[in-house]
């Protein structure tokens, strides 16, 4: 497996696709080779805020660390719900440094190339070698191993409640498939999916999968922002998070982190919509499932 990379910096970087690209070996890829580090760095930028302590790479690495030792006996997509919360505290970024994929290009290969090969390793089938998805290392916001657990964190915190970042990153088609409908930015949405979750009403990767695909569907007609308002959102508290990183203890490992002190999603809204998708996903097809077995049959 890759070892923990040599020569790490003390700060964090940019590194661009073009450059993250050289270095996604087939020999990284199955884990048999390391990122060659010192040549790494030399093509990187530094970021825009790297005099802040949040340019510092310790805490990250030592929170992957941290990961990889505490799941090492468990499976390792439960790190997940682990880790999505408090990498969200301890990067602190804003939405506009985050959609930077340089960031988790450079997290992903020149700071924990191997927390990578740990947590997306697979054997593709039966004969071949195992290997990780190169858009793991380098790709969109929804498979990359970092900025999809960032983005998690991000979409379903309740304002300073780290909470339902838990629920979401615990169950892995959720995570897999939330983060690529643009309809659960609207807060209410995320927070009523994530009720359903808890309440039980929806509980396996079928069911999960065909409540996003319903939730997605019914905002084609529906306007979510309509009958279930939010908050209007002030930029105070999170800048305020942010310049608080310089004097902020470390990410406990224990206790969940506490995020930026915004408002939290209004209970009314979220309510509305629990209802509202709980009447859709009772109607949507579910592959397995009993009435939806009964209703294809009675449609061919």
């Amino acid at each position: 497996m890759t070892d923990k990379p040599n020569h790490l910096p003390e700060r964090m970087a940019l590194l661009a696709d073009l450059n993250a690209a050289q270095y996604l070996t087939e020999g990284l890829l199955s884990g048999k080779e390391d990122v060659p580090a010192i040549a790494l760095n030399k093509t990187t930028e530094p970021l825009p805020h790297d005099a802040e302590s949040r340019a510092e790479l310790g805490p990250v690495r030592d929170l992957v660390e941290d990961a990889m030792y505490k799941f090492q006996d468990d499976r390792p997509t439960a790190a997940d719900s682990w880790l999505a919360p408090r990498l969200h505290a301890a990067l602190r970024l804003t939405r506009r440094e985050a959609a930077d994929r340089r960031i988790w290009n450079y997290l992903a290969l020149g700071v924990a190339p191997d927390y990578v090969i740990w947590r997306h390793l697979v054997a593709k089938s039966e004969g071949e070698p195992a290997k990780v998805a190169a858009r793991r290392f380098r790709g969109p916001a929804y498979t990359q191993a970092f900025a999809r657990l960032w983005w998690a964190a991000e979409l379903f915190r309740d304002g300073p409640d780290y909470g339902p970042v838990v629920t979401v990153c615990s169950n892995q088609d959720m995570l897999n498939t939330a983060l690529r409908v643009d309809v659960i930015d609207h807060r209410p949405t995320a927070q009523a999916t994530v009720r359903l979750m808890e309440r039980g009403t929806v509980r396996t990767g079928r069911e999960v999968n065909a409540l996003v695909a319903a939730i997605n569907a019914s905002a084609a007609t529906l306007m979510y922002d309509v009958i279930a308002p939010d908050a209007e959102r002030d930029g105070r508290p999170l800048q305020e998070w942010i310049e608080a990183a310089e004097s902020a203890p470390a990410v406990p490992r224990r206790e969940l982190p506490v995020g930026p002190y915004e408002e939290r999603t209004p209970e009314r809204s979220v309510e509305v919509l629990v209802d509202h998708f709980a009447e859709i996903f009772a109607e949507a097809p579910v592959r397995g499932r009993p009435d939806a077995d009964e209703r294809d049959g009675a449609e061919t």
